[in-house]
């Protein structure tokens, strides 16, 4: 996008947003959460509507001068419900953190005697508003956690269950943000079935892949999903809130006036435009490419002695352990970083290593997928991952991998960038 007027009034800023599309466009993607917003995307974005305040819903503000808006929020929530098939979707949600806030807050009434949600752990892939207890989910409600096999690293439905009867939750939560495998959402929906809880699921992760049809849908079997709107689905920054039609009131207040003020309408839009392209026939195939291409990453890291946590991948995600190489996974991830392998040092189940310093690395596919690269790619970027992490200490291996990595990606331009491309930097 230009950046002509924004260069004229503030070149200090104009420079750094610079180099950070030059960092973007040559540097490899690599983690999860991140994606690229098509160009239309960012127009929505970047526009007028960031001007106008909107308390409220559709015909329902408490400002005037909606004639547009609720049109666009309106547009947002049809194309939601169409997408991913469900009765009722708020759009409002700053992010996929106070969503989830909203959900627990919509579905467990304030005098409620039952105040208990079981959530997957963070150590084993959860989320922090999962009920961990630095979120404030935790201050809330009174949180328990499952976790994975210590084997296989995997799901254990069984002992999931038995968790359950034993702590007799209010709301069961499924989802995770460090998962490599398809999560059974109905067995989750069995669980919650048989305890008396309502099954809730943060799908921010894989969103996306569940729009595509890449992935089990978590909406016949939830009371209510939370997503973000970026991630796999390519959207803004942003999150949404998919529900039966019995908890649609409940959910809207929450959202507003419980936890929020006036929707960010450019964002709206924006989200609007992501799920129009997710509505077609060419991002239902970039799903399955995304799905694809973490499967042959995972294969390519065990290839050079990498140990990926559960043996593989089977959505948009791969975990792997650093310590077969010596390295912590923050050591390796900022060598990553060097190389021009953007990743993020993460917990692995039952790690050893303290969270800042852990014993894994997270990477995914989403963003390597949305440039273009396939299967034959996948190879080479687990080749340059281990090649980065072996040669830390190797300041001219580490700019050898930098430039290789620069070069490839200089042929698959990433969606949103106008030409003239940017330059490299240094």
């Amino acid at each position: 996008m230009s950046l002509n007027e924004l260069n004229r009034q503030d070149p200090a800023i104009g420079a750094l947003i610079a180099l950070e599309e030059s960092r973007q466009f040559y540097t490899a993607k690599l983690i999860p959460s991140e994606n690229y917003a098509s160009l239309a995307v960012l127009e929505a974005s970047g526009s007028v509507l960031t001007n106008k305040y909107s308390e409220g819903y559709p015909r329902k503000r408490y400002y005037e001068g909606q004639q547009v808006i609720d049109p666009v929020e309106e547009l947002a929530i049809a194309r939601a419900k169409a997408v991913f098939g469900a009765d009722h979707a708020n759009v409002q949600p700053y992010s996929g953190s106070p969503a989830n806030l909203a959900m627990y807050t919509a579905l467990i009434p304030r005098d409620a005697e039952n105040k208990r949600i079981l959530g997957l752990g963070l150590p084993a892939g959860g989320h922090l508003t999962h009920g961990w207890k630095v979120s404030a989910t935790s201050r809330f409600f009174d949180f328990a956690h499952y976790g994975v096999d210590p084997v296989s690293h995997r799901l254990d439905y069984a002992a999931i269950a038995a968790q359950a009867r034993e702590f007799k939750p209010a709301l069961i939560v499924a989802g995770a943000t460090a998962y490599p495998r398809v999560i059974d959402f109905a067995k989750f929906a069995e669980i919650a079935s048989e305890v008396g809880a309502l099954l809730v699921t943060d799908m921010a992760h894989i969103a996306g892949l569940v729009a595509g049809g890449a992935h089990p849908s978590p909406i016949p079997h939830s009371a209510a999903v939370s997503t973000t709107t970026h991630k796999t689905l390519r959207g803004p920054r942003g999150g949404m809130i998919l529900c039966r039609a019995e908890h649609a009131q409940a959910i809207d207040k929450a959202v507003f006036p419980g936890l929020q003020g006036g929707p960010h309408n450019h964002t709206t839009a924006a989200l609007a435009v992501a799920l129009h392209e997710a509505a077609t026939p060419e991002f239902r195939a970039y799903a399955q490419a995304v799905v694809d291409n973490s499967r042959a990453l995972a294969e390519s890291l065990m290839r050079h002695g990498l140990q990926v946590i559960t043996g593989g991948s089977d959505n948009h995600l791969v975990l792997f352990s650093t310590m077969p190489l010596g390295a912590t996974g923050k050591i390796a991830a900022k060598a990553m970083d060097a190389a021009g392998l953007e990743a993020n040092f993460n917990s692995i189940p039952f790690d050893p290593q303290p969270p800042m310093n852990p014993s894994g690395v997270r990477i995914g596919t989403p963003a390597l997928t949305s440039r273009g690269l396939g299967l034959a790619h996948m190879e080479q970027v687990g080749a340059w991952i281990a090649r980065a992490i072996a040669g830390r200490d190797d300041p001219a291996e580490i700019a050898r991998i930098r430039g290789e990595v620069y070069e490839l990606m200089e042929q698959f331009p990433p969606p949103g960038f106008a030409k003239p491309y940017p330059p490299r930097q240094p």
